[in-house]
């Protein structure tokens, strides 16, 4: 899937966008407002679609070559996140230091009862980052995995000649023959338009969920149940792809995953099955699929393999209560999301 003579020359996955960092706080129950909760545990992680698809493509396979692009503060937040994306091995020559803006950071709220999350998030340096970070001439990465759309003050904005920074970023990238795959966020649908369709030009790949797909679309893709419709999810997809020059655009929603193509052809692969008890959090699965998903173009996998690979990296994700804390080797992933799929067979058919 990266046949072109730039990008075989090239070799490892370009992280960019947002970095930031999660601090985890589970509490004794939600309160009410004016009422005081209990903090039982606190946690505090690397997050953000740079960092999180970073580690998880390092944790697949340590061989590939991981650069990281993105803007941190100069305190101690910031430190943290080079710190722990240099333990994984990833290039941060180009993850800048701001010393007037704090570090972007998410406060994680997490029941502990129903084990529901709510997200408190502060923009920081992700406002400031902009395509002057960007020098992809210092990159030697066959893909350029970039995000959050809609989260970043300058990027979201008009630049220069472009409608805005992140289609800048993609067009400079694509100059330079990086293969380019961005990724959004689930917030207001007509900001998605806004931000997301003028990059469709300069796209080798996209891949989101089925609330992104619809927002971007316009196309409605759930059935009468409020579920995700694989029907449904082709056409829209079929749409997006008839709007630009993209390879291939990839969907993924709790029961599985579409890819379609731009020679037409179109692909469905369902969700591994993964036992509720196994299950410590779904924070950063999308983060995932991504990951297994891109780690299998740049390997120039089949498509089918690469979803299959997709669907194990989410599934194994599912273990830990942080966005990266379980996401193993390639063999490991395929390997746990084949068991728990045979454990839930067996409890099926011992009518458990």
């Amino acid at each position: 899937m990266l046949a072109s003579e730039q990008s075989s020359k090239r070799r490892g996955i370009i992280s960019a966008g947002t970095w930031t960092l999660d601090r985890i706080k589970l509490l004794d129950a939600w309160p009410q407002e004016e009422h005081l909760a209990q903090i039982i545990a606190t946690d505090m992680q690397g997050g953000g679609s740079g960092h999180n698809l970073a580690v998880d493509i390092t944790r697949l396979d340590p061989t590939l070559p991981v650069q990281a692009i993105g803007l941190v503060g100069q305190d101690t937040d910031g430190e943290f996140l080079i710190s722990r994306a240099m333990e994984a091995g990833i290039d941060t020559s180009q993850l800048h230091k701001n010393e007037y803006e704090r570090t972007s950071y998410t406060d994680v709220m997490s029941d502990h009862k129903t084990g529901k999350r709510t997200f408190f998030h502060y923009s920081g340096t992700s406002d400031l980052l902009s395509p002057d970070h960007f020098d992809f001439t210092r990159c030697r990465g066959r893909l350029l995995h970039l995000g959050l759309l809609g989260l970043h003050n300058v990027m979201d904005s008009p630049w220069k000649q472009f409608q805005n920074g992140w289609v800048a970023v993609l067009a400079a990238a694509q100059e330079n023959g990086i293969y380019t795959n961005l990724e959004l966020v689930s917030i207001d649908s007509q900001k998605i338009r806004d931000v997301a369709l003028p990059c469709i030009h300069h796209l080798d790949s996209l891949i989101i969920n089925e609330y992104e797909l619809s927002a971007l679309s316009g196309l409605s893709v759930c059935g009468d149940n409020g579920m995700a419709c694989t029907e449904l999810c082709i056409t829209a997809a079929e749409s997006l792809m008839s709007k630009g020059s993209m390879r291939i655009v990839v969907v993924h929603f709790p029961q599985a995953a579409i890819a379609v193509t731009a020679s037409g052809e179109t692909f469905t692969k369902p969700s591994f099955t993964v036992h509720p008890s196994w299950i410590k959090s779904t924070v950063g699965a999308g983060d995932a699929f991504a990951a297994g998903m891109l780690y299998g173009v740049h390997e120039n996998w089949t498509i089918d393999a690469s979803l299959e690979l997709a669907h194990a990296t989410a599934a194994a994700s599912l273990r830990s209560a942080t966005t990266v804390g379980s996401v193993d080797s390639v063999a490991a992933c395929l390997e746990f999301a084949h068991r728990a799929a045979r454990h839930e067979k067996q409890n099926d058919d011992s009518g458990l």
